[in-house]
C-alpha cells in the first residue's frame, strides 16, 4: 500500500464517521513538498465523547486497535494495526497550537479521489516543532524552514510574474486604443 492508498482510505473513514481532524507533523510537512519521511501519520482533534467514539469506529473499521500509551499524563490516542503497520496517532493538544480552532482555520485541504483531508500550515508544523523541541524535531527544522522559505519565494515570484502580464496586457491595450 502507498501513500495515496492510506491517505485515501483515511480520507474515506474520516468521511463516514465525520471526525474532523487536522494532519500535523512530517506528513501534512511532506505533503506540501518537504523531503522528510515519516513512520505515521499525527492529526490533531478535538477531545469530544463523540469524537472518542469516532475513533473506535475508525480503529475497528481498519481492524485496528486504539490505544493510549501515556495515559493518563497525556489525551494521547493511537490507532495502531498489526497487520498493516499503519498508525494514526491523534492528540488534542499539541506544542505550540493554542487550540483546535485555530489551527484548523490556517490549515489547507488536499484531495484524494474528491475526499478532503486537513493539513496543518507548514508555519504551525514548525512552531510546533520549534516549541517541542525534541532531537527528532530540531533535525528537521532546518528541512521544514527551507521548504516555507522556498514555497513564498515561489508564491511570490509567481504574483509578480502574474503583475507583470496583468500590466503588459494593459499597456498592449492602451497601444491599441490609442492607434484607432
Amino acid at each position: 500500500m502507498n501513500a495515496d492508498d492510506i491517505l485515501l482510505k483515511v480520507a474515506k473513514l474520516f468521511a463516514k464517521h465525520k471526525l474532523e481532524a487536522v494532519m500535523i507533523g512530517n506528513a501534512a510537512a511532506a505533503l506540501q513538498g518537504a523531503p522528510v519521511t515519516t513512520l505515521d501519520i499525527d492529526f490533531m482533534f478535538r477531545k469530544t465523547p463523540q469524537n472518542i467514539l469516532k475513533l473506535k469506529g475508525i480503529a475497528k473499521d481498519l481492524s485496528a486497535v486504539i490505544m493510549r500509551p501515556y495515559y493518563p499524563t497525556s489525551d494521547f490516542f493511537r490507532i495502531s494495526s498489526d497487520s498493516t503497520g499503519l498508525q494514526l496517532d491523534f492528540m488534542s493538544v499539541v506544542h505550540g497550537i493554542s487550540s483546535f480552532p485555530s489551527l484548523r482555520s490556517r490549515a489547507a485541504t488536499i484531495n484524494f479521489s474528491g475526499l478532503g483531508i486537513l493539513i496543518a500550515s507548514l508555519d504551525d508544523i514548525i512552531k510546533s516543532k520549534t516549541v517541542a523541541d525534541r532531537p527528532q524535531d530540531r533535525a528537521v527544522l532546518p528541512i521544514l524552514k527551507r521548504t516555507r522559505d522556498e514555497f513564498r519565494k515561489e508564491k511570490s515570484s509567481k504574483k509578480t510574474d502574474s503583475k507583470n502580464k496583468s500590466e503588459q496586457k494593459g499597456a498592449e491595450k492602451k497601444k491599441r486604443t490609442k492607434s484607432t
